[in-house]
């Protein structure tokens, strides 16, 4: 029997690795797995170069679509969807979003769901509508676990004063343990509670706010892109918030009307092109009606192609008329960036909140800003 740890050595060095096995030959199952991994990662030049694996020198009999099914069989889910991933983005293959029998039956996640947007001016109609089967899935799995995030961010504050509803979810474990501390028992080391107590908790009054979103739709900023168009439509009817989305790159496209449907938001937006920061800030601030209730958040990775000194002037007139601006060089799940540090910098030295931020921690944000 081949040595599991061994057989990995293999699976992952390919044919160069056979050394690892002493001579012994892979079962079917891990020969099957062999060929599908070669079938990928056989055409990486920089990969043959090192001698870690070494495609076949004939043509490979395999297509999309049974590479897809072999890996489906063959690998746990997430192996398939790290597979599918770099097919998509390190290698280019973009017949895994637009090919229609391949579509009809891949399983969708996100990272096929940033595919299609980067290839789906690429697709025929009866492509689109397949592949619009996965922006529909992803981002309803998307809606539900921020909707979740916005609605505890936007249902109430806890305040230090006694509540007349015991419930769980209200235990105020800090004011019990100090009020009964001299009921402490040494040999049992358990405090006797004879008093609990409760916060109240209150919702917060809500006057009407703006949140005005302007997403660069550069390439680079895809995983933004969707987000903020999840983020955009979990904020939307919310009370006391007027949500605004805008998208650009050297144009401005106001997408505001369709913000509670992110699915044909994300449809509509063209990925790619250059970038004019400064001109989106203004119109942003165009949208603007009563300043100090505003927040204008830029996500960008602030490669500025347009007038970095147009940019920072109306970053600063934003700030000195009372709105907040909060620069984000990503609203993803990672909140970890690439992005031109030195413009940012003169961002935050006229005013603006600069970071990174989950769609929570922005949803977060925003509940704090407008309960105040």
């Amino acid at each position: 029997m081949t040595d599991p740890t061994l057989e990995r050595w293999r699976l992952l060095l390919g044919e160069p690795g056979s050394v690892c096995l002493g001579g012994q030959r892979l079962d079917p199952e891990a020969a099957a797995r062999d060929a599908a991994m070669d079938w990928l990662y056989g055409r990486d030049d920089d990969l043959r170069r090192r001698g870690v694996r070494q495609g076949g020198t004939g043509e490979s009999t395999l297509t999309t679509f049974d590479w897809l099914d072999d890996i489906t069989r063959l690998f746990p889910k997430e192996t398939v969807e790290r597979l599918q991933r770099d097919a998509i983005e390190r290698y280019e293959i973009h017949d895994v979003v637009t090919d229609p029998a391949v579509l009809a039956r891949i399983e969708p996640n996100p990272a096929l769901l940033k595919a299609v947007l980067r290839t789906k001016h690429l697709m025929n109609p009866q492509v689109l509508r397949l592949a619009r089967r996965i922006v529909e899935q992803v981002v309803r799995q998307l809606m539900e676990k921020l909707a979740t995030e916005v609605r505890s961010a936007f249902s109430g504050t806890k305040v230090r004063r006694p509540g007349r509803m015991k419930l769980a979810r209200n235990f105020d474990m800090v004011r019990t343990l100090r009020a009964n501390l001299g009921r402490y028992q040494p040999d049992t080391g358990k405090v006797v509670i004879e008093t609990p107590y409760f916060f109240s908790r209150t919702r917060r009054h809500l006057e009407q706010w703006q949140v005005i979103l302007l997403v660069d739709q550069s390439g680079s900023m895809v995983e933004s892109v969707i987000h903020s168009a999840v983020t955009a439509a979990c904020l939307w009817g919310l009370p006391g918030v007027r949500t605004h989305l805008v998208a650009f790159d050297t144009d401005v496209v106001d997408l505001t009307a369709d913000v509670d449907d992110p699915v044909e938001l994300l449809m509509k937006v063209q990925l790619g092109g250059g970038t004019d920061i400064a001109r989106a800030a203004a119109y942003g601030a165009g949208l603007v009606d009563q300043p100090r209730r505003a927040i204008v958040v830029l996500i960008s990775d602030f490669y500025e192609g347009g007038d970095p000194h147009r940019l920072v002037r109306v970053v600063r007139d934003l700030v000195e008329q009372g709105s907040k601006v909060l620069g984000l060089a990503a609203l993803d799940e990672q909140a970890n960036p690439a992005y031109d540090r030195e413009l940012a910098q003169r961002l935050a030295d006229v005013g603006a909140y600069v970071g990174a931020m989950t769609p929570g921690e922005l949803a977060s944000f925003v509940a704090e800003n407008v309960g105040r």
